[in-house]
């Protein structure tokens, strides 16, 4: 059983699995190289801390202490000489993730270690079978995927590469359902998971629609809605993902999407403006009472 976990990168999906760890009993450390991430991180903390009792109905106790329970840390002794399992949660970015996982390598090789630290990744578009080497125990790393506000969207997608071992796979598993996760098991991988192959077709869908001119986020959002009954539309799930990830994402199709190079300049414009998202109220609409959940917004 995976008791000592360590996450590293505090962002959004970072201290989210951090916080629901540490909700789910685990000893939890939350590691990041800057002082400024983690600081971020704990801010966050409270965020979740508020959304549980709005979301879940937990009692404000319930959840009071959750944050304390978290170790944070810059060291990465402290981070990695004792850890279960490594949760990788840092950009979406090959180079970074390469640099941090030789990192990780280097430490266990200079380091007494019994070899026993399985090191999963959270990438939402990158394959395991990248960066297994890297990590300097490919048998023992997989990627393990969760969907934003995992309180409520609860699944967790266990993507092993051709050389993982069956029995870690196993463990992941066990441990994704310790956390009141639903295990989605890929037999291959798969660009995007199951969610995110689903979820970047609708994305991709709609932007397509806005970057050309044919309709507006706002009417995007609403015919989506309407049509299919789902509480929000493509532009507000960007939101929720947050546009620097959907930039991200968008540039890594430029080769394949006739698109992409609109997109990203016309979500890089947003950036700039300070449009992140939902994490700081403010992308496509405004937070926390953006306009497609006014009943008015699909009504006639």
């Amino acid at each position: 059983m995976f008791q000592k976990i360590t996450v590293v990168g505090g962002g959004m999906l970072g201290s989210q699995v951090a916080f629901q760890s540490a909700y789910k009993g685990k000893d939890v450390t939350l590691y990041d190289t800057m002082e400024a991430g983690l600081e971020k991180a704990k801010s966050l903390m409270l965020k979740w801390q508020e959304d549980y009792q709005t979301d879940m109905g937990v009692a404000a106790a319930d959840v009071a202490e959750v944050p304390s329970r978290i170790h944070f840390t810059t060291d990465i002794k402290e981070a990695f000489d004792e850890a279960d399992l490594v949760i990788e949660a840092i950009s979406e970015n090959v180079k970074i993730k390469e640099s941090f996982y030789t990192g990780f390598a280097d430490f266990k090789k200079a380091n007494p270690d019994d070899g026993h630290t399985v090191i999963v990744s959270n990438s939402s578009t990158l394959l395991p079978s990248q960066f297994a080497e890297f990590t300097g125990r490919p048998e023992k790393f997989l990627n393990l995927h969760f969907a934003h506000q995992i309180w409520v969207h609860n699944i967790a997608e266990v993507m092993p590469h051709p050389g993982t071992d069956k029995a870690v796979e196993e463990e992941v598993i066990s441990f994704a359902k310790e956390i009141a996760m639903v295990p989605i098991i890929l037999n291959k991988e798969q660009p995007a998971y199951v969610e995110n192959t689903l979820q970047i077709a609708l994305l991709d869908a709609g932007l397509h629609l806005w970057v050309n001119d044919i309709a507006d986020y706002e009417t995007i959002d609403k015919t989506w809605m309407i049509a299919t009954g789902a509480p929000v539309g493509p532009f507000g799930l960007i939101d929720d993902v947050g546009l620097p990830i959907a930039k991200v994402i968008m540039g890594n199709n430029v080769d394949t999407n006739p698109d992409a190079e609109k997109i990203v300049a016309r979500l890089g414009a947003m950036i700039d403006e300070g449009k992140l998202g939902r994490s700081v109220n403010n992308g496509f609409y405004t937070y926390p009472n953006p306009a497609y959940e006014a009943p008015e917004f699909v009504q006639p």
